[in-house]
């Protein structure tokens, strides 16, 4: 595990949304699709610009070609197959660092992916989220489902 580094002061922006999933691939699978895949079900393809390592800047584009949105952030804290958190600033959230934490926690019938997106500078940005992210963890159970079915 690298260390983690501190997270942005996200006291006066507590807003906040969580999102669970039951996924079908392995924590290591998942990991992998977080730290070095975000171009297979995320982003743009061509558009990631990341390496796996704490305190590492990330950047990718996600929306079309015609119309990209870019995402900056910073790596927060990686936990080999069981964690990653990494500060997410877009137009979307009003130019804020705000932070999203991921847990792959293990249980009976697969992996349950917990994600958990905070510091929004309001309600109506957080609930724009709050849509997106559900239809997000679909696409990654497609992608790394067929990746363990191949």
């Amino acid at each position: 595990m690298d260390q983690p580094v501190p997270p942005p002061d996200l006291s006066t922006r507590p807003n906040e949304l969580m999102v669970e999933r039951v996924m079908k691939a392995s924590p290591s699978l998942l990991y992998a699709a977080w730290t070095q895949g975000l171009d297979l079900w995320l982003a743009i393809p061509g558009s990631v610009r990341m390496r796996p390592g704490v305190d590492e800047p990330l950047y990718f584009d996600t929306g079309t070609d015609e119309k990209r949105n870019p995402h900056y952030g910073r790596i927060l804290r990686l936990d080999k197959d069981r964690r990653v958190e990494f500060t997410w600033v877009t137009a979307a959230t009003g130019g804020v660092e705000t932070v999203v934490a991921v847990e792959f926690l293990k249980q009976p019938r697969g992996i349950r992916l917990r994600l958990k997106h905070s510091g929004f500078p309001s309600q109506a940005v957080r609930d724009v989220h709050e849509q997106v992210w559900p239809a997000m963890l679909e696409r990654l159970d497609e992608v790394t489902a067929a990746a363990v079915a191949s």
